[in-house]
């Protein structure tokens, strides 16, 4: 049975740090292109950051480059997601995915085929 199970969300200050992480059963990550995409209220989902351990290859989207840092535990099945100097637009509820084909340039994964139930991230001006 498949799992992905986020964690690390909650309400900071414009300028601070949270990191977010994402544990998998079920699956190996290392098999898949897995990231981050957010939705604030009001908005379209975006894509945030992906990884695929299988090329290296790693994207964000523009607006969280320099801030936010993607990366894998493969021995604990985990991605985690650092994100520092939070502006108040970070605001909304970011969910982990897992897609069986690569990462797109835009920050997410291609063929989604798992989600996690989201986790909100809340940054106070």
């Amino acid at each position: 049975e498949v799992h992905v199970v986020e964690s690390g969300g909650g309400l900071v200050q414009a300028g601070e740090s949270l990191r977010l992480s994402c544990a998998a059963s079920g699956f190996t990550l290392d098999d898949y292109a897995i990231g981050w995409l957010r939705q604030a209220p009001g908005q379209e989902r975006e894509g945030v950051s992906c990884i695929r351990s299988s090329d290296g290859s790693v994207t964000y989207a523009d607006s969280v480059k320099g801030r936010f840092t993607i990366s894998i535990d493969n021995a604990k099945n985990t991605v985690f997601l650092q994100m520092n100097g939070l502006k108040p637009g970070d605001t909304a509820v970011y969910y982990c995915a897992a897609g069986d084909s690569y990462c797109s340039n835009y920050g997410f994964p291609v063929s989604i085929r798992y989600w996690g139930q989201g986790s909100q991230v809340t940054v106070s001006s």
